[in-house]
């Protein structure tokens, strides 16, 4: 019986995604990955040529369906932060993933093109928000964008230490501190 190769590819990168999640690019090993997915090595290579090409996939991934589930709403910015707070609730390795993505790729001068695209978009629609009027100019729109994305992700990209200040803090309430403070840099 010849096997579905998209069920493969997606098995592996489901594995993949946990791996990176946990490990980071240098410490995943893809022999835990092919074991995770059902698969093999081989396969790893064949569809994705390295274990760096899984991780960029992983991420491509990661970030296309991040942009589709959560577009932005520059008229409500604060809502558009609360939907990212949720969409890293519902999604925990989304963040791990992209720490590990700035720490292990960020001199590598790789640009990721749904993120690229993705944030020019974002930009672009904020200056246009702010050229009607519907936002405020103190901050350019890169700018804008850049605090309304770290704050989304505030409560997940803590140090334990911290979180041990702030445990017992419901999802909700923290859901709502991304969605005031991002209302406080429109006022």
């Amino acid at each position: 019986m010849p096997r579905d190769a998209e069920a493969t590819q997606a098995r592996l990168l489901a594995a993949a995604r946990d791996e990176f999640a946990a490990h980071g690019i240098a410490g995943s090993r893809v022999d835990r990955i092919a074991a995770v997915a059902q698969s093999n090595k081989a396969q790893i290579y064949h569809y994705f040529g390295s274990k760096d090409g899984l991780f960029n996939a992983v991420f491509e991934a990661m970030c296309r369906e991040t942009v589709d589930a959560v577009p932005i709403s520059p008229d409500d910015l604060p809502e558009y932060a609360g939907r990212l707070f949720d969409s890293y609730e519902q999604r925990p390795w989304v963040q791990r993933i992209a720490t590990w993505h700035r720490l292990e790729r960020a001199d590598s001068g790789e640009l990721v093109d749904v993120v690229l695209a993705s944030n020019t978009a974002k930009v672009n629609a904020i200056a246009e928000a702010q050229a009607r009027g519907a936002l405020p100019t103190r901050f350019p729109p890169h700018v804008l964008l850049g605090l309304v994305i770290h704050l989304s992700g505030f409560w997940t990209a803590n140090i334990p230490e911290f979180d041990a200040l702030v445990d017992g803090t419901d999802t909700r309430t923290r859901r709502q501190v991304v969605v005031d403070a991002v209302a406080a840099l429109l006022t």
